[in-house]
């Protein structure tokens, strides 16, 4: 009978962790710029675009945002949640908390 032998071979595995666009998202200039991209690549895409208020909002403190605009933390994450269908007026609402303005241009 043949005696087989493995080699130890120390696996170290990597560590991945979930990316999280807030974290990027550190000035009002770098809020702005994220969300004009989303606004210019795809215009169609309101469960997108609520999700970059979303984003904006968690980078910026959803607590302060909600205070800011009057709604409650809770149906702010819902609202600019994947799922979430926010009303114009609470669009509205989050962008002036954030400091942003929405502009319209000719197309």
């Amino acid at each position: 009978m043949r005696k087989t032998t493995s080699k130890s071979k120390s696996k170290t595995k990597t560590k991945t962790l979930p990316y999280d666009v807030a974290d990027q998202l550190r000035t009002p200039d770098e809020m702005a710029a994220y969300l004009d991209a989303w606004l210019a690549e795809a215009p169609d895409d309101a469960t997108g675009i609520a999700r970059a208020l979303g984003d904006i909002a968690r980078a910026k403190g959803m607590s302060q945002v909600a205070r800011d605009s009057g709604l409650s933390r809770e149906s702010l994450y819902k609202a600019l949640s994947e799922t979430g269908n926010p009303s114009f007026a609470t669009v509205l609402k989050v962008a002036k908390a954030l400091g942003l303005r929405l502009h319209a241009q000719a197309a």
